[in-house]
């Protein structure tokens, strides 16, 4: 069908609208490509979508992530495992969390997901990169940007109550091309204020760190 054929509004609600399930698994259902920034990233997240994604398994899907710096204990150990080229260890196994985590080391050793942490370097902005953006592309070309939401837990009974603008390249081309801009000067590391890194780099460097606020909750 593509982007285009779904029926997208220009603005999704809690109050009015279901927003995991009349826009972001239509979008993810009918793309080839996902370009995301987020404030935190989960392993539950990754999970999601690499479930959702089902061209994932026709080897034709890519993911783009950019998220903070500041990560659950738990999440920031496993995708340090998955991420890490030395980490040849399988998560096979009869457990569903084993699969679903198996699935995310399979996507990202055939290059069909990436990861980057973007981190805040002027005085000016004193806590982490938060920016709220994604962007699909379909195999027509045509492209829907959002901005809004930070969470993708995709469960409508445990999200907090928000709001998505959408803008779509055949309605609004002009801002959805300065969404797809800002992402890509993220992704080259050339926006200001930020320096961007690739994940295993970040690692490397020591430059990740676990939040406290989120060490409770693991």
């Amino acid at each position: 069908m593509g982007l285009r054929g779904i029926n997208l509004k220009e603005e999704y609600r809690s109050d009015r609208d279901h927003i995991v399930s009349e826009f972001f698994i239509p979008c993810l259902n009918n793309c080839i490509e996902y370009d995301r920034c987020v404030d935190y990233l989960s392993i539950q997240t990754l999970a999601t979508f690499s479930a959702a994604f089902d061209r994932f398994v026709e080897g034709k899907a890519k993911l783009r992530m950019i998220t903070g710096h500041r990560f659950r204990t738990g999440d920031l150990n496993l995708f340090t495992k998955i991420f890490s080229e030395k980490y040849t260890k399988s998560f096979k196994g009869k457990s569903i969390k084993n699969a679903k985590i198996q699935k995310i080391q399979d996507i990202v050793n055939t290059g069909q997901l990436e990861l980057k942490i973007a981190i805040p370097n002027s005085e000016g902005i004193t806590d982490t990169f938060s920016e709220r953006i994604g962007i699909f592309r379909d195999d027509e070309d045509q492209t829907v940007a959002f901005t809004g939401t930070s969470k993708e837990s995709f469960s409508d009974q445990t999200r907090d109550f928000e709001s998505v603008d959408v803008f779509t390249s055949w309605n609004d081309k002009s801002r959805v091309e300065r969404k797809v801009r800002d992402f890509e000067d993220l992704w080259e590391n050339k926006t200001k204020h930020v320096k961007v890194y690739d994940f295993m780099d970040a690692e490397e460097n020591n430059l990740l760190k676990y939040s406290s606020a989120w060490i409770l909750n693991d």
